[in-house]
């Protein structure tokens, strides 16, 4: 008779292991070597744009000095503006009336260069002219008349460094003109109808004073007869008489206001 046979226990056993080996996963514990950190935000700031703050400032700079050196040069020249004659020193003043006598004949003045008297009828062009000749004193002092402001000067103690700056004052300024006059006893004269200043530079800021506040001048006292008369004479600018020549008919003439002297006082 055959005998049951058990089942070998042992055999169930080692597959039930081998099972269990080859079935179930063992969790690694972590170890900390294999971590990933997660990955750093970097905030990248603005480039700042150096260049346009720079330029910036240097047009911010230049416009400061700008108006700096303006404000400094309107301050300069309200320093040396004058609203009186009294105001300049070394000016002479006269008193030549209105109405004086034009004459076709030399005239012999008691001042040198002249600041008045009777004249000839044709005036001397003041429209900012610059006569390199010495222009017949005659015609000078109608122009003088009629507002104008004469800058005389001795070319024999006046450099040409001296008459170009002198000139600055005069060209194209209406109501001013220019002259050498021979054997004049400074180197400069400035006049306008009853005021004279003499001077030895042209560098002396009297000058332009005396000229920006004489030229048109009808305020101040022993002002020029004639307000609002030319100083426009085209003929004469072209075609200058000089000192030594007879009075001639050369463009513009006007009449005498009133004639009531022959000669100067």
């Amino acid at each position: 008779m055959a005998k049951d046979r058990k089942p070998d226990d042992s055999r169930s056993a080692r597959g039930g292991s081998s099972a269990s080996r080859s079935g179930t996963k063992t969790s690694a514990r972590p170890t900390g070597k294999g971590r990933t950190r997660p990955p750093t935000q970097v905030v990248t700031q603005p480039r700042r744009p150096w260049g346009l703050i720079i330029a910036a400032v240097v047009v911010v700079l230049f416009g400061v000095g700008a108006i700096t050196y303006a404000t400094v040069q309107v301050h300069k020249s309200n320093a040396d503006r004058v609203t009186s004659p009294d105001q300049i020193s070394g000016i002479k003043t006269y008193d030549y009336a209105a109405g004086q006598q034009h004459v076709s004949t030399p005239v012999t003045y008691t001042e040198s260069p002249p600041v008045g008297g009777p004249h000839d009828p044709y005036w001397a062009d003041c429209t900012g002219t610059v006569y390199s000749v010495d222009i017949r004193h005659e015609n000078a002092v109608h122009a003088l008349e009629h507002g104008a402001v004469w800058i005389a000067y001795n070319p024999d103690e006046v450099s040409q460094a001296d008459i170009d700056k002198l000139s600055a004052l005069v060209d194209g300024q209406s109501g001013r003109l220019m002259s050498p006059y021979a054997g004049l006893d400074s180197p400069i004269s400035v006049q306008s109808w009853n005021h004279q200043l003499k001077l030895d530079s042209a560098s002396d800021k009297r000058i332009k004073q005396f000229a920006d506040l004489m030229t048109f001048n009808s305020e101040v006292k022993g002002h020029y007869p004639e307000i609002g008369a030319s100083c426009e004479n085209p003929d004469f600018k072209a075609n200058p008489i000089v000192v030594g020549q007879d009075s001639s008919a050369v463009g513009s003439s006007d009449m005498a206001t009133t004639p009531t002297a022959t000669s100067a006082p």
